[in-house]
C-alpha cells in the first residue's frame, strides 16, 4: 500500500483548498524555477530515469517522448498539447485532476514545456467537461495574476497555456485526431509518419501527453526520479490513479502503487465486491477496450502493465469496471461494441464496416439468435479489424469481443442452445442475418 507521504495528488477528492494558495501550501509550485535553471537535458534525463510510463493507455515511456523534440529550433515553434479528452468508458481520472488539483497539471506544463522547448501549450478538454474546464481555467487565470505564467514570469520561461474545449468526440482522445480538431478540422487521424514530434499541431515539433503523465512530473523532479522508480516493480513504477466502478461497495479514484495486487485493491479502498468474493463473475481492468478477464485470472494478479499483459488483456488507464454474476456479460460487451461503432470516424474501411458488422452479430448473439459456428467467425472478423487501421479504434473494437470469446464461450453457446431449444418447441423462425 502507498504511504501519504508518497501521494502526489494531496487534493484528488476536493477536500482541501484547490486555489493557489492551497496548492503552494501542499508543495506545489516549490522550487519550480531551480528545477527549470537546471536544464532540459537533466529535467528529460530524469524523467527516463523515473521509468514513468504514459498514464494515458499505452504505457510509453514519458522521458523517452520527450527526448523525441528536436533539440535546436529550426525557426518553427514547439508545442506541448495535453490530452484531457478523457472519452474512454470508465476513465474519470483527469477530471478529478482538472477539478480537485489544476495546480499539477499547470506546473506541470511549465516543466514539460521548458524540457521540450515550447513557450506555449494547449489542454484540450473533453467536450462534456464544463466544470472541470471552469476549475482549470480559473487555475491559469490565478498563475497569471500571480506572475507564474505569461511573459517574463517568475520562473524564467516564458509560457502561455490555452485551454481549448472539444466537441465530444471519441476519437479526438487519438493524439493525431486531437491535432485536427484542434487546427479547427474533422477530428480524424492521420497517417504516421511523419510523427507529432516532428510535425504536429500546425506543422511544427509537438508532444501530446496525457493529463496525468504531466501532472505527476514536477513532484517526481522535486523529489527525484530514484523515489519514483522505487515504488512498484521493474518496468512498472510509480504511482497511479486508480478508477474502480461497477459492483464493489464503495466506486472510487484512488492514488495508489503500481502493481497493487486487484483483492488488496478492492478490499482497502473499495470494501470489497458487492455480495462477496464468490460473487465477482469478470473485471475490465483498464477502460472499455481493454479484454475482460474472468474473476480467477484477475482475482490475485499484479495491477500494473506486466501484470494484465499476463493474464491476456491491458492495464490501459487503469480504469477497473467490475462486473459480478448479475451482469449479462454478452450484453455487456455489446454494449461496448455499439459504442465503439457510434464512436468510429469512418476513415478506415476495417473499422467503418466492421464495428457495425461485429454489433449486430453481437446483438443476435445476447438474445441467442446465432450459430455456434458464427463464434469463430465472429473471432476472425476481430483479427481483421485489428491492425489494419489508422490508429487504435479497430483494436479497441476488437478486444473486447475477442476476451468474451476467450473467457465466456461456453455462455455463448449456452444462450444460442437455449435460443434454439425454445424456437424448436414453439415452431418459431429464426431471423435472418443482417
Amino acid at each position: 500500500m502507498l504511504d501519504d507521504k508518497d501521494r502526489i495528488f494531496t487534493n484528488i477528492y476536493g477536500l482541501k483548498d484547490k486555489s493557489l494558495k492551497g496548492a503552494m501550501s501542499r508543495g506545489h509550485w516549490d522550487g519550480t524555477k531551480q528545477i527549470l535553471e537546471k536544464g532540459r537535458d537533466w529535467i528529460i534525463n530524469e524523467m527516463k530515469a523515473s521509468g514513468l510510463r504514459g498514464r494515458g493507455g499505452a504505457g510509453f515511456p514519458t522521458g523517452l517522448k520527450w527526448s523525441f523534440m528536436p533539440k535546436e529550433s529550426d525557426g518553427r515553434p514547439h508545442y506541448l498539447v495535453v490530452n484531457a479528452d478523457e472519452s474512454e468508458p470508465g476513465t474519470c481520472k483527469d477530471r478529478d485532476i482538472m477539478r480537485h488539483d489544476p495546480h499539477t497539471l499547470i506546473e506541470g506544463c511549465v516543466v514539460a514545456s521548458f524540457a521540450m522547448g515550447a513557450h506555449v501549450a494547449y489542454i484540450y478538454v473533453r467536450g462534456e467537461y464544463i466544470r472541470e474546464r471552469e476549475a482549470l481555467q480559473a487555475a491559469i487565470d490565478e498563475c497569471y495574476d500571480a506572475g507564474l505564467l505569461g511573459k517574463n514570469n517568475k520562473n524564467g520561461w516564458d509560457m502561455d497555456i490555452y485551454v481549448h474545449h472539444g466537441a465530444g468526440a471519441y476519437i479526438c482522445g487519438e493524439e493525431t485526431a486531437l491535432l485536427e480538431s484542434l487546427e479547427g478540422k474533422k477530428g480524424q487521424p492521420r497517417l504516421k509518419p511523419p510523427f507529432p514530434a516532428n510535425m504536429g499541431l500546425y506543422g511544427c515539433p509537438t508532444t501530446v501527453n496525457n493529463v496525468e503523465s504531466i501532472a505527476v512530473a514536477p513532484t517526481i523532479l522535486r523529489r527525484g526520479a530514484g523515489w519514483f522508480s522505487a515504488i512498484g516493480r521493474p518496468n512498472n513504477v510509480g504511482t497511479k490513479l486508480f478508477m474502480v466502478s461497477g459492483h464493489v461497495n464503495r466506486p472510487c479514484t484512488v492514488e495508489e502503487a503500481m502493481g497493487i495486487p486487484f483483492r488488496e485493491l478492492i478490499e482497502r479502498h473499495c470494501g470489497g465486491i458487492r455480495g462477496g468474493w464468490d460473487n465477482l463473475l469478470a473485471v475490465i481492468p483498464g477502460g472499455s477496450s481493454c479484454p475482460v478477464v474472468t474473476a480467477e485470472n484477475i482475482i490475485d494478479a499484479p495491477m500494473d502493465f506486466d501484470g494484465m499483459r499476463d493474464v491476456k488483456s491491458s492495464f490501459g488507464t487503469a480504469a477497473v469496471i467490475v462486473m459480478d454474476r448479475s451482469t449479462d456479460i454478452i450484453k455487456a460487451i455489446w454494449r461496448l461494441s455499439a459504442f465503439y461503432k457510434h464512436e468510429s470516424c469512418g476513415q478506415c474501411t476495417p473499422c467503418r464496416e466492421g464495428t457495425g458488422w461485429m454489433m449486430r452479430v453481437m446483438e443476435r448473439m445476447v438474445k441467442g439468435n446465432a450459430q455456434k459456428r458464427e463464434i469463430d467467425m465472429l473471432m476472425e472478423v476481430t483479427k481483421q479489424v485489428e491492425g489494419h487501421t489508422i490508429c487504435a479504434l479497430g483494436d479497441a473494437a476488437a478486444w473486447p469481443i475477442q476476451g468474451l470469446i476467450r473467457n465466456f464461450r461456453p455462455e455463448i453457446e449456452k444462450r444460442i442452445d437455449e435460443y434454439t431449444h425454445n424456437a424448436t418447441a414453439h415452431g418459431a423462425v429464426l431471423e435472418a442475418a443482417e
